[in-house]
């Protein structure tokens, strides 16, 4: 049998030992912040890019790994880190330097580059980002928790102005593009 003391301080060891283990990585605040910015484009993202009455400069581009798209007449264009607005105005600068007159240039972002859920799920993998969607909603798109997960909160991984940062957020909270999803397995 051991000792009272003994167990006490076994107990406290155990609990020191699993709290240094969980890793625990609240959100910064620029986490929850970039969700109310403009959305910024970057490498996976396709654009449909409209000239009017242009109909052989209207098309649906895809943004490159190096952050470019490819357009007629122009060439590379950067689209990594701009807005869909920024896009426009470069497009339409670059079709003024000796191309069109007056040129008036839509961006839409057609397709967003992927998510990914990883961990204590049915089916891990990449999935489509659909405008609006949750933590819960991704991992229901991944076949659900797993018998061991830990359904209480997930880690996200995000790149916010070039840096990647890794928080800790609730099921309820809002993805962004590109975001990948870790869910970890129950301690008990």
């Amino acid at each position: 049998m051991i000792a009272r003391p003994a167990l006490t301080a076994a107990m406290i060891a155990l609990a020191a030992t699993l709290a240094g283990c969980s890793g625990y990585r609240p959100a910064p605040p620029a986490f929850h912040e970039v969700l109310n910015q403009p959305y910024v484009l970057d490498a996976g993202d396709r654009v449909r890019i409209t000239v009017f009455d242009q109909p052989d400069l209207t098309n649906t581009f895809s943004i490159d790994q190096s952050g470019y798209i490819a357009f007629p007449l122009i060439g590379a264009i950067t689209a990594r880190g701009k807005t869909v607005q920024e896009l426009e105005g470069s497009i339409a600068a670059g079709l003024r330097g000796g191309f069109l007159r007056d040129p008036d240039v839509s961006v839409e972002v057609d397709r967003y580059r992927p998510i990914f859920v990883m961990g204590e799920v049915g089916s891990a993998g990449q999935y489509s980002y659909v405008p609006g969607m949750t933590v819960q909603n991704a991992i229901a798109s991944a076949g659900g928790f797993s018998a061991r997960a830990n359904q209480d909160n997930v880690d996200i991984t995000r790149q916010i102005n070039g840096k990647v940062m890794t928080g800790r957020v609730v099921v309820s909270d809002p993805l962004l593009p590109g975001d990948t999803v870790y869910v970890r397995e129950r301690l008990f």
